[in-house]
C-alpha cells in the first residue's frame, strides 16, 4: 500500500483525531516496514514513508500521553525470516530519527545542547556523511576473525547471513594491525552501484529471473540468498560506519573510531567530514546534493553525529533512535498518475479507511499502484475523485503518497466521492460517533457489527500473529483469512490447539492434504507455532490487541510490572473498583502511562468474554516475566523514583535515562510505592506528597552518591 496522506495540521488535531490518526499510522507503518526490511519489496516511497513518521512523530511531541505501546518512534524494521536462523544483537541496531528542513537540523543542535546543558559558546563538533541507502549490516570480529554478520532485522533480532556476508570482497575476514579489539561487532550499509546495478538486471532479464525495481532492494535480495553462491556472483560494496557490542573502544570520537576501522581494513566513506555549527552542517549537505547524481551510488540524504563518544553515552538513546544522531533527508520526488478506484478496508478495531487503487507509476525506482487514504474528510478536502490525475509524491527515495489533484486534467461529469454508511464486510451500520468530551465528530467511520463482523475478527487475528507480536512464521494474513473461512482459527487458543485437532479430522480434510500447503509446510508451521508458546511479556501484551496499547506502552508496561499476573490483577482491580482505588493509580504512576491507557486496560479486562478468551490462551502460551539489560549491582535496582524540580548536575531527561540504565523504574507521580524522590529547586507538589507519605527524599547530590556518580 502506499501511504496515505494527512492534510490538517497538527496543531489543529483535536485529541479524538490524534488517537485515531496515531492508531492509523501505527498500523500503516508497521505494514510498510514488513514490506520493506522482510520481504525486500517496499510499495511506497521512502519519501512517504518518512512523512507518515514524521507525522506520527509530530502528533506524539503534541499529544505524549497518547503515545501508543506500539508507536513507530518505538520500533525499527521487521522480524527476522526464519530460515536464516535468528541472531540476538548484544546492542540493539536502532534506527534515526529525520529531519527534513534545515530548521529541523538547527533544532536538533538545540537539542543536543539542552539535553547536555551546553554554553553557547561551547563547540559541538558532528561527524556528517552520506546516507547509504542499502541493507544495515552488523559484522561480529572475534581476535580479528569475522565471526558472524548478521541483519537488522527488527533492531533487536537479525538473520544470520555469515556465509553470505563471507562473499563480498570489501568484507575482511580478518581485520588488520595492533589496535584490534578482541571482540567487537562493527556495522555498515550495503550496497550495490549503479552500474552494478544495471547490469545486474540486464542479465536477470536475459535469464528470464527476476527483474529488481531499485538497488537497495537489488542489494537485500542478493544478500538475503539461502544459496550462497548466488551472493557471491552479484558485485555488493560495503561501507563501515558504526559499531556495537566492543570489549574495547580504541577512540574518544566518532571520527577516531571510523578512522580506526579503516586502518584495520574496512572501507568507510570518503565523503565524511566533521563539521560545527549549523551553517556549516547544511554546507555540507548542500554539496552532498549537488554531488549526489555523480556519487555511482543511491544515498538519501545526510547522518550528522555528535563527534564525543562520551557525549554520545550521556545522550543515550530514545525509543528507536539515538539523541546524538540524525538523518537530514534529501526532498521528494513526485509525478502524476490516474486514481482508478477507491476501496474500503475495515480495520480491526471497525475503522473504514479508505484506499486509493493507482494506475501503476514508478517513483524514484519504486512501482506504486496503492495509496492508503486517511478518511472521509481528507478525500472531501482534496475533492478526490475516481478518474482524477493525482499527485503522487516520494520523500527521501522509498516511500510515496497522494498529496493532491490535477484540476485541469480532471474529466467532465467525475462524482465526488461518498463514503459507504455499512460495512462493506458484514453490512452492519457504519457511523461516526461523537466524541463526549468535546461534542466533535470523529474523523473516522467505524462498523457497528463489533464481534459479529468477520473483518474486525480476522484483523484481531492478524494482529495477534504480526512481527512485532506473536510473529509466527508460515501464519501471515493469507493463512489466516484462509483459516478463518474455513472455521479453523476463530481466536487466539485455536491457533496453538491447531495442531491437536489437525491430527483428529478425517484425513482428507487434514491440512497437509489441502491444495497449496502439503506436509513439509504444515509440519512447518507447527513447529513455528510450537516455538511461541514462550514469549516475552511486552510481545504477548501487544499481541491481545489492547486499544491504545502499542509497542512502547506494551514495553512500559512490562518494564513497571514485569508478570502478566500482576497486570491483569491490577487491571482487574482497576476495573472493579475505579479510578480512585489503589490499583488504578498505581498503573497511572507507571511513566508513559496515562488515564488513556488505564481506561482501556480496565474496559479490556472488565469484560466476560475477553477473560474466557484469554483464560483459553493461557492454557497454551507462557507470557515470559520481563527482565531488562540493567547495570549489575546496582543500589537502586528494581527501585521505583520519581525526579521533581530542577536539577543542576544534568537535565531531567539525562537522569531519567540514567536511573532506567541502572535498573530503577522512573515514575511519572509519587505513590505508596514509591522507593525515592529526587528533589531538584523548586520541587513542587511531588516533594509536598512524598513528605506527607513518608518517601524518601533525596537530593541531587545525596541521589548522585547514592548510584556512584558523586
Amino acid at each position: 500500500m502506499t501511504a496515505r496522506t494527512h492534510s490538517k495540521p497538527v496543531a489543529k488535531l483535536t485529541e479524538a483525531e490524534a488517537k485515531r490518526e496515531l492508531a492509523d499510522l501505527a498500523a500503516e507503518i508497521a505494514r510498510h516496514d514488513a514490506l520493506y526490511y522482510r520481504q525486500d519489496a517496499p510499495t511506497i516511497t521512502d519519501a512517504d514513508y518518512d512523512a507518515l513518521r514524521l507525522r506520527n512523530a509530530a502528533i506524539e511531541d503534541r499529544f505524549p500521553h497518547l503515545r501508543r505501546p506500539d508507536s513507530p518512534s518505538a520500533r525499527v524494521g521487521a522480524a527476522p525470516v526464519e530460515a536464516f536462523g535468528k541472531v540476538r544483537h548484544a546492542v540493539p541496531m536502532l534506527s534515526l530519527n529525520n529531519a527534513f528542513a534545515d530548521e529541523e537540523v538547527a533544532d536538533f543542535l538545540a537539542r543536543v545542547r539542552r539535553f547536555l546543558n551546553l554554553k553557547e559558546e561551547d563547540g559541538v563538533e558532528i561527524v556528517a556523511e552520506p546516507k547509504i541507502d542499502g541493507l544495515s549490516i552488523s559484522l561480529t570480529y572475534e581476535d580479528g576473525r569475522l565471526l558472524l554478520g548478521a541483519t537488522r532485522g527488527d533492531g533487536s533480532e537479525g538473520e544470520n547471513v555469515t556465509a553470505n556476508v563471507m562473499t563480498i570482497q570489501q568484507i575482511p575476514h580478518r581485520l588488520k594491525g595492533r589496535s584490534v579489539p578482541e571482540r567487537i561487532e562493527l556495522r555498515g550499509e550495503i550496497y550495490l552501484p549503479h552500474a552494478d546495478f544495471k547490469k545486474l538486471n540486464e542479465d536477470q532479464a536475459a535469464a528470464g529471473g527476476k527483474v529488481f525495481a531499485n538497488p537497495r532492494n537489488a542489494a537485500a535480495g542478493s544478500l538475503r540468498q539461502l544459496d550462497a553462491s548466488i551472493t557471491a556472483r552479484r558485485p555488493l560494496r560495503f561501507f563501515a560506519y558504526a559499531w556495537g557490542e566492543a570489549s574495547t573502544v580504541p577512540a574518544p570520537t566518532q571520527l577516531g573510531m571510523l578512522e580506526a576501522m579503516k586502518s584495520w581494513g574496512l572501507p568507510t566513506n570518503p565523503l565524511t567530514r566533521v563539521v560545527s555549527g549549523a551553517d556549516k552542517i547544511l554546507a555540507y549537505y548542500a554539496d552532498i546534493g549537488r554531488k549526489r547524481a555523480a556519487l555511482g551510488y543511491d544515498i538519501d540524504g545526510v547522518v550528522y553525529k555528535v563527534n564525543r563518544l562520551d557525549w554520545q553515552e550521556r545522550l543515550g538513546f530514545v525509543s528507536r533512535a539515538p539523541r546524538w544522531a540524525i538523518a537530514h533527508k534529501f526532498p521528494a520526488e513526485e509525478v502524476t498518475t490516474k486514481l482508478i478506484d477507491i476501496e474500503i478496508q475495515v480495520g480491526r478495531t471497525g475503522a473504514l479507511t479508505p484506499a486509493a487503487k493507482l494506475e501503476p507509476v514508478t517513483v524514484g525506482g519504486v512501482v506504486v499502484s496503492n495509496a492508503t487514504l486517511h478518511n472521509e474528510d481528507e478525500i472531501a478536502r482534496k475533492d478526490i475523485r475516481v478518474g482524477d490525475t493525482v499527485i503522487v509524491r516520494r520523500a527521501g527515495d522509498v516511500i510515496p503518497q497522494v498529496m493532491g489533484v490535477v484540476l485541469d486534467k480532471r474529466p467532465k461529469g467525475l462524482r465526488a466521492f461518498k463514503m459507504p454508511e455499512t460495512c462493506p464486510v458484514c453490512g452492519s451500520h457504519a457511523v461516526r460517533e461523537a466524541d463526549e468530551k468535546t461534542g466533535r465528530t470523529d474523523v473516522v467511520r467505524r462498523c457497528t457489527g463489533g464481534l459479529i463482523c468477520p473483518a474486525q475478527a480476522k484483523e484481531r487475528l492478524k494482529h495477534f500473529v504480526s512481527r512485532n507480536a506473536f510473529d509466527i512464521e508460515g501464519l501471515g494474513e493469507k493463512q489466516i483469512e484462509l483459516f478463518y473461512d474455513e472455521g479453523r482459527i476463530m481466536r487466539p487458543a485455536d491457533i496453538f490447539t491447531l495442531k491437536a485437532r489437525n491430527a483428529r479430522l478425517p484425513e482428507d480434510q487434514r491440512l497437509e492434504n489441502k491444495k497449496g500447503f502439503g506436509a513439509k509446510s504444515i509440519e512447518n508451521l507447527f513447529k513455528a507455532i510450537d516455538a511461541r508458546r514462550k514469549i516475552s511479556l511486552d510481545r504477548f501484551i501487544y499481541a491481545l490487541g489492547i486499544r491504545h496499547i502499542g509497542e512502547t506502552t506494551a514495553r512500559d508496561l512490562a518494564k513497571a510490572l514485569t508478570t502478566f499476573d500482576a497486570l491483569r490483577t491490577a487491571s482487574r482491580a482497576a476495573a472493579k473498583d475505579g479510578k480512585d482505588s489503589d490499583a488504578y493509580q498505581e498503573l497511572d504512576n507507571i511513566e508513559g502511562i496515562g488515564e488513556t491507557v488505564v481506561d482501556a486496560l480496565a474496559d479490556f479486562f472488565g469484560e466476560a468474554h475477553n477473560l474466557e478468551a484469554l483464560g483459553d490462551l493461557l492454557k497454551e502460551v507462557t507470557p515470559e516475566t520481563f527482565t531488562h539489560t540493567v547495570t549489575k549491582d546496582s543500589p537502586v535496582t528494581d527501585k521505583t523514583v520519581v525526579f521533581t524540580g530542577t536539577l543542576e548536575k544534568m537535565t531531567r531527561p539525562e537522569a531519567k535515562a540514567l536511573a532506567e540504565r541502572l535498573g530503577a523504574k522512573v515514575a511519572g507521580s509519587v505513590s505508596k510505592k514509591t522507593d525515592y524522590v529526587i528533589a531538584g529547586a523548586d520541587a513542587g507538589s511531588k516533594l509536598a506528597k512524598a513528605r506527607e507519605a513518608g518517601v524518601t527524599v533525596l537530593t541531587e547530590d545525596e541521589w548522585l552518591a547514592l548510584i556512584g556518580r558523586a
